[in-house]
């Protein structure tokens, strides 16, 4: 990019200034949101070599992903995302043609979602980073939340688990051809699908809590139950996606273990009173997991399941 004015000109080729939500958009010292009700707002980094390597991440993937794992948030509040701000740390050798990718896939997302870009900022960086705070306005009963589990609960997930694990783990060990070996895990990495619709029809519901799953569902779940409450699970190896069956038995992995590890899915994780289930099971991907328990821990088919997962400070 040659200047920042000329970055800036490319951000307004690819998304509007003008939108319900926005009293003043991009282009003063700040954006001025209208008001009227309560929002819910969530923030995440995207950092080159920490979250994706550009060897195998193209600039639509990256531009994607960053904003995806941002809705995923607003969806696991059973809430509709509505404008988002970004901060861009940009390295001087990409071209023009990569920000321009990055940008129009990144916007392809918005326009899905009806989404507007508030604002941000623009800095110079050895590597490429990208932090967008998202803002989203609340479903028909106001916003799920985690911690809200009581004994007896259903636990369920909407979306795959361990197959975005597999993606992962896939071009990490085979770049780019995994691809064509296993496409639909490595999709499920780079290309993560925010289950927003999903989330606001579970509000409808009556579902009690609910969150996305980021970190995996044996570092997720205790937080979606609180301190007190614990897991029995039940998860059939039929209920995991094929690729992730292939990779783990090509690998000599337990794939029961492995999916529950997970990470990066951005399925839905959440809990319903056994009284107010019928309603859930109708979603679209409902997968029934389990029930809480009034002893903490996690119960995986009948044996203890220790394994903690992943933890961002400890790997």
């Amino acid at each position: 990019m040659r200047s920042e004015e000329h970055f800036l000109e490319l951000i307004d080729h690819h998304f509007p200034r003008e939108h319900d939500f926005i009293a003043l958009g991009r282009g003063d010292d700040c954006a001025v949101l209208k008001g009227g009700t309560d929002y819910c707002v969530s923030s995440d980094l995207f950092l080159e070599d920490e979250h994706f390597r550009r060897d195998y991440f193209s600039a639509a993937d990256i531009g994607y992903k960053a904003l995806a794992v941002n809705i995923s948030d607003i969806a696991a509040m059973g809430a509709k995302p509505v404008a988002f701000t970004m901060d861009l740390m940009a390295p001087a050798d990409l071209p023009d043609e990569f920000w321009d990718e990055f940008l129009k896939s990144m916007a392809g997302l918005a326009r899905q979602n009806d989404m507007v870009l508030a604002g941000g900022d623009l800095s110079r960086s050895r590597r490429l980073g990208v932090s967008i705070s998202v803002f989203g306005a609340p479903g028909s009963t106001g916003f799920i939340r985690r911690g809200n589990c009581a004994f007896g609960d259903i636990l369920f997930t909407v979306g795959d688990i361990g197959l975005a694990r597999t993606g992962l783990m896939a071009l990490e060990a085979e770049g780019i051809k995994a691809r064509e070996t296993l496409p639909a895990a490595v999709m499920a990495h780079l290309r993560p699908r925010p289950k927003v619709m999903i989330g606001t029809l579970l509000n409808v519901a009556g579902v009690t809590s609910l969150m996305d799953l980021s970190d995996g569902l044996a570092r997720d779940l205790p937080r979606l139950l609180g301190p007190d409450l614990g897991a029995n699970l039940t998860i059939a190896p039929e209920a995991l996606n094929r690729d992730v069956l292939s990779w783990c038995d090509a690998a000599d992995l337990d794939p029961m273990e492995f999916a529950v590890l997970g990470g990066e899915d951005y399925a839905l994780l959440g809990a319903v009173s056994p009284f107010e289930a019928d309603k859930a099971r109708t979603m679209p991907g409902f997968m029934e997991i389990g029930t809480v328990t009034k002893e903490p821990g996690l119960i995986l088919n009948g044996k203890p399941f220790v394994n903690p997962g992943f933890d961002h400070f400890s790997q």
